[in-house]
């Protein structure tokens, strides 16, 4: 079959978490493929602007996602709906499908899942940060400690940051400027934390998109000089050339073998590339790159549903904004 005749090929797609912004940007993506596609949201907020996004909608069960009525409803779903692929847009549901392989093959459904071993590994910063000390990559100077003076022992003079080893964005991620700032946040945090040297600076600061194909190869990046909304999602980005960021990922890649989309957040500290975090998964500057001719949503379906590897991307050079509008239905 030839790609023509592939896109022209009517397909069911479920995005999930279609009410947020990375499953918002998947949606949008999708539309802009050029590809024969009807778009099935699930999200939990049954009332939610997610599901005119998509042609039809399903508002997920008020159970817990390890209740056996959980996954009926997605088993019931998938079967009935006859679904070609699942694209998750929360890091919830990556996790979930992740241990429930058996819904694929009682489904006939695919799923975009990226390496199971990274999938693994990327929920632990502080297990990530190690990781890469084993794999002589630079890692952030890092300690647990749990007292000040201990910390600056370790890691040299504030600012020092207070992260979460678990969760994404930056959310729960704190500035410490003196003893005073880590009494009072390593309390409020309600999580497992660690204390990390704070290197570079918010100018300095990227997000990668690369197309990975499970054997260390992938897509050449696409990369952005990015500033970030409050809420830790990129607001502003702009695509960049960064020949060490590109060597960084493409080290990274052969070594952690990542399979479709994924992204890599960088600072740069003079000539150091240091990985933030990486996420296996779309992410929320989906849409971004889709605009700058980079379709993560597209390349998706044709490895995971066609089995065909993408082809590399022109990728064009631009800024781009994020910012409110309004959405009214009467």
């Amino acid at each position: 079959m030839t790609a023509a005749s592939m896109k022209k090929t009517p397909i069911t797609v479920v995005i999930t978490a279609v009410g947020a912004i990375i499953g918002q940007g998947i949606a949008s993506s999708l539309r802009k493929s050029g590809l024969s596609v009807r778009i099935i949201g699930v999200d939990r907020d049954a009332h939610g602007i997610g599901r005119y996004w998509c042609d039809d909608f399903f508002a997920k069960p008020p159970c817990s996602e390890d209740s056996p009525d959980y996954l009926d409803f997605w088993k019931s779903l998938l079967a009935r709906e006859n679904v070609d692929l699942v694209l998750p847009g929360l890091e919830l549901d990556v996790l979930f499908f992740n241990r429930n392989h058996a819904l694929t093959q009682e489904t006939g459904a695919r799923f975009v899942l990226n390496n199971p071993d990274l999938i693994d590994l990327a929920q632990d910063k502080w297990d990530f940060g190690e990781a890469l000390q084993r794999l002589d990559l630079p890692a952030i100077p890092s300690c647990l400690s749990t007292g000040w003076h201990d910390a600056i022992d370790r890691l040299g003079a504030p600012p020092l940051l207070l992260k979460p080893r678990r969760g994404n964005g930056s959310r729960g991620i704190a500035v410490l400027q003196d003893e005073q700032d880590f009494d009072y946040w390593s309390r409020k945090s309600t999580d497992e934390f660690f204390i990390q040297k704070f290197v570079g600076s918010d100018e300095t600061e990227f997000t990668v998109g690369a197309f990975g194909f499970g054997d260390g190869t992938g897509l050449p990046p696409i990369i952005f000089r990015r500033k970030l909304s409050v809420a830790g999602n990129t607001q502003y980005a702009e695509v960049v050339e960064h020949p060490v960021l590109a060597k960084a990922v493409e080290t990274i890649a052969g070594l952690l073998k990542p399979l479709g989309p994924t992204n890599y957040q960088f600072r740069m500290d003079g000539e150091i590339p240091y990985l933030l975090e990486i996420n296996p998964r779309f992410s929320s500057s989906t849409s971004l790159r889709t605009a700058f001719g980079y379709n993560e949503a597209l390349m998706a379906v044709e490895l995971f549903l066609w089995g065909k590897r993408p082809a590399v991307p022109e990728i064009r050079s631009g800024r781009g904004w994020r910012y409110y509008e309004d959405f009214v239905v009467t």
